[in-house]
């Protein structure tokens, strides 16, 4: 039998991870939208370009939770977007809202699935999440740190000029400006990053990694960006359906990890079938764990400013 994933969501970051999931045959994928008929409409063109891309996985779409039923993950991408001048944080109240009725109804109809947060202020949307939902830790978090991994490693490999292919990276805390890039565990190849890049390099690739959002809003005006977060959401995914176990910086509920508890933040994780399957925990230097400390702070501000229920 196959897997089942619903994305919610129809927009740029859905759709795409929708048409990912699909084409790699990972799942049949259920989009759901308040707008209906754009979920169906594009669920429609996808299935036509199957033929062409050789997929079998099933693409359907709508504005009812009805088919979503037995869903063995459930990706929410739903909310408002940011624009330019607006802050994750500015997107905190109406956001709640939006994602306590999308769980809500998600929850009715997959009372055993497991749920990954796209929306933003993406750390705060994952405890929503959690408190709407009352699943334990192993089975909603939050799409962050593949994301920002992922362009610190598109930065490193644009800067030595190498393949993506042999760089990685790891981003921790929170999903603003505070991520916490680590280059000491980054690498190209096994190097370590400090022994092929200037610290003043390595410094700019940081900061241009937690801009990395705000940087895309800039050029597009008047959206964010999807391709590398609909590319994240799918990692993930696949992560899960295929049982991989593999390590991804996800934003997880700590229950002790690197001196935190009861609070999402984003760390190193295995992946596998059961969902978030371990934190992983890194032995920082004073420097890193101070920047930790601070993005926590900030994270744990986003959350003591949810609306009360």
């Amino acid at each position: 039998m196959r897997y089942k994933v619903t994305v919610v969501g129809a927009g740029n970051v859905g759709a795409t991870a929708a048409q990912l999931i699909a084409q790699a045959d990972l799942a049949d994928v259920v989009m759901v939208d308040v707008a209906g008929d754009l979920a169906a409409g594009k669920a429609l063109d996808m299935m036509e370009a199957a033929p062409v891309l050789g997929f079998n996985a099933r693409i359907t779409g709508g504005s009812d939770y009805e088919p979503t039923a037995g869903s063995d993950i459930c990706v929410v991408t739903a909310g408002l977007a940011r624009k330019p001048g607006m802050t994750r944080d500015d997107l905190i109240a109406k956001n709640t809202e939006i994602v306590t009725g999308v769980v809500e109804q998600l929850v009715k109809h997959s009372p055993n699935t497991i749920l990954i947060l796209v929306t933003n202020p993406l750390d705060a949307m994952c405890e929503v999440a959690r408190r709407v939902s009352g699943f334990p830790r192993e089975r909603v978090f939050g799409m962050a740190g593949v994301l920002d991994a992922a362009r610190m490693r598109w930065f490193i490999a644009e800067a030595l000029n190498v393949s993506v292919e042999d760089v990685d990276a790891f981003v921790l805390g929170g999903h603003g400006d505070t991520m916490v890039p680590l280059p000491r565990f980054s690498t190209v190849n096994g190097i370590p990053l400090p022994q092929l890049l200037a610290a003043d390099k390595i410094e700019a690739i940081n900061n241009r990694t937690r801009n990395g959002g705000i940087e895309i809003v800039n050029y597009y005006k008047t959206g964010s960006a999807y391709y590398a977060p609909a590319a994240s959401s799918y990692e993930m995914v696949a992560a899960i359906l295929k049982d991989k176990k593999k390590i991804l910086p996800c934003a997880v509920l700590l229950k002790g990890e690197y001196g935190f508890k009861d609070l999402f933040i984003g760390v190193p994780c295995r992946l596998g079938r059961g969902g978030m399957e371990g934190v992983v925990e890194l032995s920082l230097t004073v420097e890193e764990k101070g920047m930790l400390d601070k993005s926590a702070q900030a994270v744990k501000a986003l959350v003591d400013s949810l609306p009360k229920a």
